[in-house]
């Protein structure tokens, strides 16, 4: 008990901020950025919680916030990964690989056995 609210606090205390580069690519409809979380206490910082501070830092939804590689700087204690937040849903379906997709919760993965994959691939090779 004491432990969970010893971790409460230190979210709380949690400081994200942006590095080097924080750019907006009108194109792909999102904003890029590096972000460098410190994160004294504590061995990490869930993405979840990381996912929460940037949409209400950007005023928008969680979902469509999306944050990947990050590495714990040695000693602990500083967190650096990439974070990108959509416009709208369409623009990340379109836009994001589909195994970020899957690890956000947007897609589901595919079910199917390797040798069910392999089969399929030399009928159709079969048929070339």
């Amino acid at each position: 008990s004491e432990e969970n609210t010893s971790e409460l606090q230190s979210l709380r205390h949690l400081v994200c901020r942006l590095l080097l580069e924080k750019k907006k690519n009108r194109l792909l409809k999102r904003r890029q950025m590096i972000v460098d979380v410190s994160h004294q206490g504590l061995a990490n910082v869930s993405k979840a919680e990381l996912q929460e501070r940037l949409a209400s830092m950007y005023r928008t939804n969680k979902d469509l916030v999306i944050l990947y590689g990050f590495r714990t700087k040695f000693g602990g204690g500083r967190s650096t990964g990439f974070a990108m937040i959509y416009d709208d849903k369409e623009a990340l379906m379109t836009v994001e690989p589909e195994y970020r997709l899957i690890r956000a919760g947007h897609s589901e993965a595919v079910t199917k056995s390797r040798k069910q994959r392999k089969e399929r691939r030399n009928r159709a090779k079969k048929l070339k």
